[in-house]
């Protein structure tokens, strides 16, 4: 199971990440400025954020597998159609559309987790199984940009396209959405074996904990800050330091692979971190509040360096840290509400922190043309990190609220 969504969260981040690789040559050829291309870049978003809560809630009602089945289907169809787009006006259709398929994606990983694995397992498992992502990135560029060169940029649309439904053949007849019953994950929570019959609250109870929306706000910083980098970065590379394609493309790999690291060892070292400290609460929190503060302040430096090697080096620490963290956001929910709300709880803070993609680089767009150029939209991108880390540290404290272990 985690070998499969590893592999799928790459094909997810190798997809999403190719209209950036190409922007610089697809721009051109379908007369896109500045500022259109930052909407083309934020109108995934419209759709991702709002699939990111359905894509969850539904995930609770018919199980994590057909969604992942349906979801990687839809995003692989339009990813390959991208490469048919003749203009502003249907790019952003389709770029919308693309952004329905890949939405579910990590709310209904997340379930996935939930349903496999103990609380003391469950920052590693999270870690490995969205490790993956980092790794698509790193791939995309030296991928997407070879195809981009030697093919055309729209058939190239239509080759990732197609390894999201090979993985669909495969997924499909093999792992179910959960443990046989007879397997009982060890450091399995009481909540989590009894959840389903305790009958747990509306989502909305466990919604309105200061946590859970605090730990959305942050994440709503996590993901400018990612968003920003995913779409701007190679841009400006060429851009501001004058970078050819071939080389952005190469240059790109190093902050994904420091990316892949940092989230492949932050779930155990969250899983240590709970063990060492006995409350899996504390613990997420100051691995999620230290790890977003590095990574904010090295973006604003970021911004304001003059050199392509430093931008690199500050970058390649902020996506370091920032992964580092990624585990935390999804086990804090785990820590706090039953499992048969995780889906839906989930979905809902991956929707609010994805709104951020919806104006991140839209706005970073706008201010590259008219409003003091990548300085200032490195400086805005650290500044909401630091904002959201720092909600956390200081007021996230948890509600009491009914809950299953209460109810045993």
């Amino acid at each position: 199971m985690i070998a499969l969504l590893f592999i799928v969260g790459a094909i997810n981040y190798i997809d999403r990440a190719a209209m950036s690789i190409v922007a610089p040559i697809a721009s051109k050829a379908l007369a896109l400025s500045p500022s259109q291309l930052g909407i083309i870049f934020s109108a995934f978003f419209v759709g991702y954020s709002v699939f990111c809560f359905v894509g969850g809630y539904v995930s609770d009602h018919i199980g994590p597998k057909r969604v992942f089945t349906i979801a990687v289907t839809v995003w692989s169809v339009f990813c390959a159609l991208t490469g048919a787009a003749g203009g502003f006006a249907s790019l952003l259709i389709i770029r919308v559309l693309f952004g329905f398929g890949e939405g579910p994606f990590a709310s209904t990983g997340s379930k996935m987790v939930n349903n496999w694995f103990g609380v003391t397992e469950r920052g590693r498992a999270v870690g490995l199984v969205n490790a993956g992502n980092p790794i698509g990135g790193a791939i995309a560029g030296p991928l997407v940009g070879l195809l981009a060169l030697t093919i055309s940029w729209r058939w190239t649309f239509v080759i990732v396209g197609f390894l999201g439904i090979a993985w669909v053949g495969v997924w499909a007849f093999t792992v179910p959405d959960k443990r046989t019953p007879d397997i009982i994950p060890k450091n399995t929570t009481v909540e989590s074996v009894l959840g389903r019959e305790a009958a747990p609250d509306s989502i909305w109870t466990y919604i309105r904990q200061p946590i859970i929306l605090l730990t959305a706000f942050a994440f709503f910083g996590w993901n400018y800050i990612l968003y920003f980098f995913l779409s701007w970065f190679p841009s400006y590379l060429t851009m501001a330091h004058g970078l050819s394609i071939h080389s952005m493309s190469i240059v790109t790999v190093i902050p994904w692979l420091a990316g892949f690291i940092g989230l492949a060892s932050g779930g155990f070292f969250i899983d240590w971190m709970v063990i060492r400290t006995g409350n899996a609460l504390k613990a997420r929190k100051i691995v999620l509040v230290s790890g977003l503060l590095i990574s904010a302040v090295c973006v604003g430096i970021g911004g304001v360096v003059t050199g392509a090697v430093s931008a690199v080096v500050l970058m390649t620490v902020a996506i370091f840290c920032l992964y580092l963290t990624a585990p935390a956001y999804w086990t804090i929910i785990q820590d706090v509400v039953p499992s048969p709300r995780v889906g839906g709880v989930t979905g809902f803070v991956h929707f609010l922190a994805n709104t951020s993609g919806i104006f991140g680089p839209a706005i970073a767009g706008y201010i590259v043309q008219y409003g003091g150029g990548f300085t200032s939209a490195f400086l805005l991108a650290g500044g909401i990190g630091i904002a959201g880390a720092m909600g956390v540290g200081l007021f996230g404290r948890t509600a009491r609220v009914p809950s299953p272990q209460a109810a045993v």
